[in-house]
This record gives C-alpha cells, sequence and structure tokens, in this order.
C-alpha cells in the first residue's frame, strides 16, 4: 500500500464531519506510542510550553539517575537514548527555543553526571555533536534569543 501524500490527507480529512475526526484520532493514538504522545502534547500541552519543558526535564533526569556509570559501553548507549527520547519530544514541539533549551539541559547533565566523557572518544563525539547542533539552532534565532542561549553555550 503507498502512502498517500499530506495535501491528499489534508483534502480527504477537511470533508469528514467531526465525529468522524475523533473517530480516526482514536484509531491514530491505538497504534503507536509516539501517535499517542504527539496527540496529547497538541491537545493538553500545547499551550503551556514552559511546563511541557519542564515535564520533558524530568523525564531526562529520570534518564540521567538510571544511567549505568559502571562501563562506558552501557553509559554510551544510554546516553544515546536520552538524546533520542529528548529529539523525539524537541520534534513534537517543533519550536526552536525549546530545543536550545533542552538540548543546553542534556549537556549540562552530561557534565553533571560524573562520566569522564572525555576519555571515551565516542561520549566526546557525541557531547561535540550536540554542541554544533546547538550552536545552528542558535544562529537562526532572534538576536536577542541568541545572546542569552550563547551566554549558555559558553559555560559548556
Amino acid at each position: 500500500m503507498k502512502a498517500a501524500t499530506v495535501k491528499e490527507i489534508k483534502l480527504s480529512l477537511e470533508s469528514l464531519s467531526p465525529s468522524e475526526l475523533i473517530a480516526i484520532c482514536q484509531r491514530l493514538a491505538r497504534f503507536k506510542k509516539e501517535n499517542k504522545e504527539l496527540l496529547t502534547y497538541l491537545l493538553f500541552e500545547e499551550y503551556d510550553e514552559a511546563n511541557y519543558i519542564l515535564s520533558v526535564k524530568n523525564e531526562i533526569d529520570t534518564g540521567f539517575d538510571s544511567m549505568n556509570k559502571t562501563s562506558m559501553y552501557i553509559a554510551k548507549k544510554n546516553l544515546r537514548k536520552i538524546i533520542r527520547n529528548t529529539a523525539k519530544f524537541i520534534r513534537y514541539s517543533g519550536k526552536e527555543t525549546t530545543e536550545a533549551e533542552l538540548m543546553i539541559y542534556v549537556c549540562n547533565k552530561i557534565n553533571e553526571s560524573g562520566l569522564d566523557f572525555k576519555k571515551s572518544t565516542a561520549l566526546t563525539n557525541i557531547y561535540s555533536a550536540l554542541l554544533k547542533k546547538i550552536t545552528k539552532i542558535i544562529a537562526t534565532m532572534h538576536e536577542d534569543l541568541q545572546y542569552d542561549y550563547k551566554k549558555q553555550l559558553e559555560i559548556l
């Protein structure tokens, strides 16, 4: 089965009644956890971005608390999982400020975690990739926001 284009889906959705749209959203939520998380963001958290950022930071904290720091290999896998989940939550929001704030928070948590990431090439590469991504995000923002986030980036 070939998937329809976004334009075709939009046209089809516009022709449906509200009750049919609700039924489609409920079916979407049943199939994948990510669909349910996105619907949760759009329905409940989109209008309170500060609270959303706080809840994602709590998720990041939980990930770092449960991280196994005895083995660099396992720590690297755990760190990649945390970054992957953070990227998923950033994708739901789609806002540059949210992305910059959460990525800076992850970098701060890496520094606070006690991991000696400078001994591991893989962990160093992950950290430097995060810093590059943050720099790229900050470059697209308004000048006032750039100044604030660049200050935070310099600390890292």
